[in-house]
């Protein structure tokens, strides 16, 4: 059999079936094979990067159950993968990565230059720190064990991302068929990560009987547990309180003792909970200043902590816990059940002054703007309450807009692009999301963001997928303004001097799709309301020029509960 064939049909055997790519000379025989197969589904882009942010939707989506292929060409095409590589390794999102690369008797081996054939590059090299597993396969009889083991390490442990280089030559030469039978019989080896010990669990129910003012923060290792919103329902019945990470906020539904996100860009009434309370139990966060603030030892300066992460890097590593347990999240979820007794002693005050403190927060902190974000998000969370949506988030002010307003119902989720940090994350991840869920996916992102990869606005159109786009335009690369508004007396280099960014509107209905521009907050209502009904791509343009603010946020150096602007009493 064909090597390109054999590999089609591994994956094939293993349902990873969806493939997005930009075309290449080097790659070729596997797009062939693939499409030859009739069971892939190819989906072409403009741009590598779009088609590695494309595949790591597929695996948002599904929880990390379901893997993608994103494919470049050897040279550029390798190297365009390697932000939506770094994306998924700093997200633990698991993806398979092949690149094209010349013909073994091309490859430049030991000799002292750099480079033999044509477009030849040692991605290999390139993406070691930012993968779990990359090789090049010199021999077709490599080609399967490789593939075998590259899988069953991406869906291993602490997920993440893993690649394969295959020279041109391995792709079009013949494996025996009995070795490819061999390989498809033979089960994926998948490590599910550590369980929790019976004497950890013993340590933290001590921990647990004791505390008055217990707290629970869900981060971005736990957001795909099975167990986790049942779980967190067990806790919203008993009045255990609980807030969020960014990334654990993708996964959280808006219940009554959900008290949202903590962090530098975090709601108030979290950051307070986080300060106030006595005992926080902390599953799959990894604590970084953005959660924290910079002063460390002020963070739940009351409390007892409890760290949970299936890795045993995290733990210790800026915030020292009192107790640290290596174990998946899903087997803490699934060893430490929430019955009535788990937490004998808590105060009858606790919950009454948390949902003061909420209270307290809910007021609109833009009332100085034409448009609020906080009451855009607002009035999205009412029109959509009822539809199972996938929002996706680009990286700026309009993310942390999301995150502080976006209240999750069932069979919702939200996506961020986490530990990347990614400007032009949210189109191209969106398309992955939607071919592989099939409900509507709102794209929340600004113009700087969207400009990154605007041409998959034409994708977008091709596929004719349920996907409102909601532009914040304020004409200003606003995150980065803002601090040079506090830190460089608004000196305003490359934000806004020497920055620019078109009509939105315009160039959507160039690609095909429906646009409106929104004024004001009459028009925003209007507009909004399109959404629920809408089956066909649409954007929204919502111009906020001069918005550059995102209320509260921390300032260096702040205690993580003295964030600015101080509410008025």
């Amino acid at each position: 059999m064909k090597a390109s064939d054999a590999l089609a049909t591994f994956l094939i055997a293993h349902r990873v079936q969806t493939c997005f790519e930009l075309v290449g000379g080097m790659i070729t025989h596997l797009l062939d094979s693939f499409a030859e197969s009739g069971q892939f589904n190819i989906v072409s882009m403009h741009h590598e990067q779009s088609a590695a942010f494309a595949a790591e939707g597929v695996a948002r989506h599904t929880k990390g159950k379901t893997i993608a292929v994103a494919m470049g060409t050897s040279g550029p095409g390798a190297t365009n993968l390697i932000t939506g590589i770094g994306s998924c390794w700093f997200d633990s999102v698991p993806c398979l990565f092949i690149t094209g690369q010349v013909n073994t008797r091309e490859l430049k081996g030991d000799l002292a230059i750099r480079q033999q054939g044509f477009q030849e590059l040692d991605i290999v090299e390139v993406v070691r720190s930012l993968t779990k597993y990359a090789v090049r396969v010199d021999s077709p009889d490599d080609l399967l064990p490789a593939l075998h083991k590259a899988l069953s390490i991406s869906l291993s442990g602490r997920l993440g991302p893993v690649l394969l280089d295959i020279p041109n030559d391995v792709q079009r030469a013949g494996i025996p068929d009995a070795l490819v039978e061999q390989w498809l019989n033979l089960p994926l080896e998948i490590d599910k990560g550590p369980e929790i010990e019976a004497g950890e669990l013993m340590k933290l129910e001590v921990l647990c009987k004791g505390a008055r003012r217990p707290l629970i923060c869900i981060g971005g290792g736990a957001r795909w547990s099975d167990s986790m919103d049942a779980w967190l329902g067990a806790a919203d019945a008993l009045g255990i309180p609980y807030v969020s990470t960014l990334m654990g906020h993708e996964r959280v539904v808006a219940r009554d003792n959900y008290f949202n996100m903590i962090g530098s860009y975090g709601n108030r009434e979290a950051n307070w909970a986080v300060q106030n309370c006595d005992l926080l139990i902390v599953a799959g966060a990894r604590l970084d200043v953005r959660q924290t603030g910079s002063d460390v030892e002020d963070f739940a300066r009351k409390a007892h902590i409890v760290q949970i992460d299936i890795d045993p890097s995290q733990l210790g590593n800026r915030v020292k816990a009192d107790l640290n347990i290596c174990a998946t999240a899903e087997s803490f979820f699934r060893a430490f059940p929430l019955r009535e007794d788990a937490f004998p002693n808590v105060d009858e005050n606790w919950s009454v002054e948390l949902h003061k403190q909420r209270d307290r927060a809910q007021v609109d902190e833009y009332t100085d703007w034409e448009i609020s974000p906080s009451e855009l998000f607002r009035k999205l969370n009412c029109s959509l309450a009822l539809h199972p949506v996938d929002y996706v988030c680009d990286v700026g002010n309009h993310q942390m807009w999301a995150a502080q307003s976006l209240r999750l119902s069932a069979n919702q989720s939200v996506h961020y692009s986490g530990g990347m940090g990614a400007m032009g994350f949210a189109l191209p991840t969106a398309l992955g999301v939607a071919i592989q869920s099939r409900n509507k996916v709102v794209v929340i992102t600004g113009d700087g963001s969207l400009q990154i990869n605007i041409q998959e606005l034409d994708t977008l159109n091709r596929l004719g997928l349920d996907m409102t786009i909601i532009v914040m335009n304020n004409s200003v690369l606003g995150m980065v303004k803002n601090f040079q508004d506090m830190y460089f007396d608004g000196r305003d280099q490359s934000t806004r001097k020497g920055y620019s960014s078109p009509s939105f509107t315009d160039i959507a209905m160039a690609y095909g799709i429906e646009a409106h521009r929104v004024a004001n907050a009459e028009d925003a209502d209007r507009v909004l309301n399109l959404i629920a009904g809408r089956k066909a791509p649409l954007l929204i343009e919502i111009m906020m020029d001069g918005a550059t603010e995102c209320r509260p946020r921390l300032a260096f150096g702040s205690k993580l509960d003295e964030q600015f602007p101080k509410l008025k009493d």
